[in-house]
């Protein structure tokens, strides 16, 4: 009997080993994107799971910026709102994960994900939105290629350009115009942390109607680029008095 245990043991040992060999030679080769920039189809390959969907996705709005015409201060909204420890992270953040998993045992579901920058990025590029346990490995082990091949400035170039921002709309720059008519070079600070507090929901947050959790998560930010010595004094207080003129609601 304790023979056949350990045969049944080391055989599920052997598989899930097979099973990592098999997901490691069958990942993508991201070195491709030092020098790529994602193209509509690129987005379109990944999000699309049926004809209609195509069809769906042929009308996104998505143009690409580079970074260095991106504002500053939009780049650090981005960051402090979806990746706080973006730059000094190696592609995953294991204390993040960990929180994910105590709220999401807590809850009894799937509802915080604890993705960082790069994950998004592997994801939005690679894999589709389900959450099985081979795709989220896939996501991890993609994610730690991106940070060996890619500097970290240009995977924030290829985030804040795929990211979605809203039903159909992919990219800082569409959603710039899109929402207020306006390059990225010309956002005001009061905008741009709108546009960063709908990155965890683009489907449901839009940065220009009046929403508890917009402003909510438009606070957020501001705190954290006040806290972090992004932004000076003057600044924090122009800029909370501009969300609270345009939502109207009470502190």
């Amino acid at each position: 009997m304790r023979r056949f245990f350990t045969w049944y043991f080391f055989s599920y040992i052997l598989l899930f080993v097979g099973f990592i060999f098999y997901i490691i030679l069958t990942l993508p080769d991201v070195s491709v994107w030092k020098k790529k920039n994602p193209g509509k189809k690129d987005l379109m390959n990944v999000r699309a799971q049926s004809s209609a969907v195509q069809v769906k996705l042929q009308k996104i709005s998505y143009r690409w910026i580079s970074i260095g015409r991106v504002p500053v201060a939009m780049r650090r909204c981005v960051v402090v709102a979806e990746d706080a420890s973006f730059w000094v992270h190696r592609g995953i953040d294991w204390f993040e994960v960990q929180q994910s998993l105590k709220k999401n045992l807590e809850r009894g579901k799937f509802s915080r994900g604890g993705s960082t920058i790069t994950q998004q990025v592997a994801k939005n590029l690679y894999l589709s939105s389900d959450k099985s346990i081979r795709r989220k490995l896939r996501e991890w082990l993609i994610a730690r290629r991106l940070e060996k091949q890619l500097r970290k400035t240009r995977i924030l170039e290829l985030y804040i350009n795929i990211a979605q921002w809203g039903k159909n709309i992919y990219g800082i720059r569409m959603a710039s115009a899109r929402y207020f008519h306006k390059h990225p070079s010309q956002l005001r600070l009061d905008e741009m942390v709108r546009l960063a507090a709908v990155l965890p929901n683009p489907e449901r947050l839009n940065p220009v109607r009046v929403n508890r959790a917009v402003l909510w998560r438009s606070r957020v930010i501001l705190n954290r680029l006040h806290k972090f010595g992004f932004i000076d004094d003057d600044e924090f207080e122009i800029t909370n008095n501009q969300l609270d003129s345009l939502y109207q609601l009470p502190r």
